[in-house]
């Protein structure tokens, strides 16, 4: 545990929904792409500073933490009877048993007051405020498997710290969103906004039997992994936008048909792979080829599109490849970004809306994958990119959150991507301890990026597979 700060479990339990799940929906079929999602929690932390005394509890900081945590343990026991399937508990890989034992909901106290946590924060005492998925939060529970966890936790302040994990398996971010939306509502005593729509992605996507694809080797090893945040302010996005344009396009460039705009999202991205692949190439003194998995949203390419409110998975793994050092240059890879995105948009979201198209597409993915990478060994990277200010939007009743932050365990070579206050990105960057060593240091990112304070070493086991076959991970 980090000596920062020193964390206690106080209680834990299981909130059930506050009506049985009829008998007739006891068993909750997934759709194909929620089947192909692994069963991961992905985690985010709301941080609220002290509210008023007379709205919730008195002038005790104690009291004021137990009258919240009723309310969060009260609505979000109303919430699940109308997200019943998150509720139960994984069957098999397509099916839910809506078997309502409930989420795992821990109470926590930080000896700590949450402006002395606020002023520098790092990886590792962010950690501790996850459930702690381990033989202590097994006590809480008859099954080691549930798909959401939440976790309360009190600063000595009267400040609180609210953090929400939920399973890969049946939401992606936006799934996120709608079920976070709903509960503060129900715990502010406001109309609920739109019901979820559970079935949506069933119907439009059915699940299938998907043959098992086994990578060519696996290899279990310990690492020791590194997570930093990075700012890059808007000027330094808008000036490192102008490079590559300039560099895709040349200087007089306005007249240009064929000319695009890289979004923010494009070219920090680039800048992040690049230096990535730079730092591991100085460690190892070899180039090696690498693919960068972006998870494309597909609600609003859908016809018709999805809405918000439905839950489960629409996300598809878009990749990218760079099989040549010659290839690392920044505007290289935007291009290969935007015509990647663009190969998707004329030919592969078609298949969308064939019967049968999106599981042609799932399998045709898969083999070209294995055979492209056959006899290979390249490293994968994923990135993931969201709106942190509508986060910071959420409101159970007490005000707005200060910060929030989403941690997750184990996983290397990884960038999350969010808008940062100013307009500009920032970054939560995962990789070898030895390579963000090197990869802070590249000249690039240090002209373009404005380092945060935030930082965690961390040893894990990490599963690392030499491709001969398609990434185990490439659906996150």
């Amino acid at each position: 545990m980090s000596g920062r700060i020193r964390t206690e479990i106080v209680s834990g339990k299981c909130i059930k929904p506050t009506s049985p799940t009829p008998p007739h929906l006891k068993f909750f079929k997934l759709s194909l792409l929620d089947q192909l999602s692994p069963n991961i929690h992905h985690n985010f932390t709301l941080f609220f500073p002290s509210s008023s005394a007379a709205s919730h509890g008195g002038d005790d900081p104690l009291s004021q933490f137990s009258s919240k945590s009723q309310l969060l343990q009260n609505s979000l026991s109303q919430t699940l009877t109308r997200f019943y399937p998150l509720g139960g508990r994984l069957r098999d890989a397509a099916t839910i048993d809506c078997n309502d034992h409930g989420a795992i909901y821990i109470e926590a106290h930080v000896h700590s007051s949450l402006h002395n946590f606020l002023t520098n924060p790092d990886f590792d005492t962010l950690q501790h405020f996850l459930p702690p998925f381990d033989k202590q939060l097994m006590e809480f529970s008859s099954s080691n498997c549930s798909l959401l966890f939440v976790r309360f936790t009190w600063f000595a302040c009267g400040g609180t710290a609210l953090s929400v994990s939920l399973s890969h398996k049946l939401a992606d971010l936006p799934a996120f969103n709608a079920l976070l939306h709903y509960w503060t509502a129900t715990c502010r005593g406001s109309p609920p906004p739109d019901v979820p729509d559970l079935g949506l992605g069933p119907s439009r996507l059915p699940p299938r039997e998907i043959p098992e694809i086994i990578p060519a080797s696996v290899n279990i090893r310990a690492e020791k992994l590194t997570t930093r945040r990075f700012s890059f302010p808007a000027p330094n996005v808008e000036e490192l936008k102008r490079r590559i344009v300039t560099a895709l396009f040349g200087r007089d460039n306005n007249n240009n048909k064929f000319q695009f705009q890289p979004s923010r999202v494009e070219v920090v991205l680039a800048l992040i792979w690049r230096c990535a692949t730079s730092a591991r190439t100085s460690k190892t003194g070899s180039f090696m080829p690498s693919a960068m998995f972006r998870a494309l949203n597909l609600r609003p390419r859908m016809e018709p599109p999805v809405p918000s409110t439905a839950i489960g998975n629409f996300m598809w793994p878009l990749a990218v490849t760079v099989e040549e050092e010659s290839e690392s240059n920044l505007h290289v890879m935007v291009k290969k970004m935007r015509k990647r995105m663009k190969e998707f948009v004329e030919k592969e979201k078609k298949k969308l809306e064939e019967e049968g198209g999106l599981f042609e597409m799932a399998m045709e993915y898969m083999r070209e994958k294995e055979e492209m990478m056959k006899g290979k060994e390249i490293v994968v990277y994923e990135c993931w990119s969201w709106s942190k200010n509508e986060m910071l939007e959420v409101d159970y009743g007490w005000g707005n959150p200060v910060c929030m932050s989403n941690v997750d365990r184990k996983m290397k070579n990884t960038v999350t991507l969010t808008e940062g206050r100013d307009g500009g990105v920032e970054a939560l960057v995962t990789l070898d301890e030895q390579e963000m060593d090197l990869f802070i240091r590249h000249h690039e990112l240090l002209q373009f990026s404005r380092k945060g304070c935030m930082r965690a070493r961390q040893v894990c086991v990490v599963r690392v597979i030499e491709y001969g076959s398609s990434a185990l991970r490439q659906w996150t």
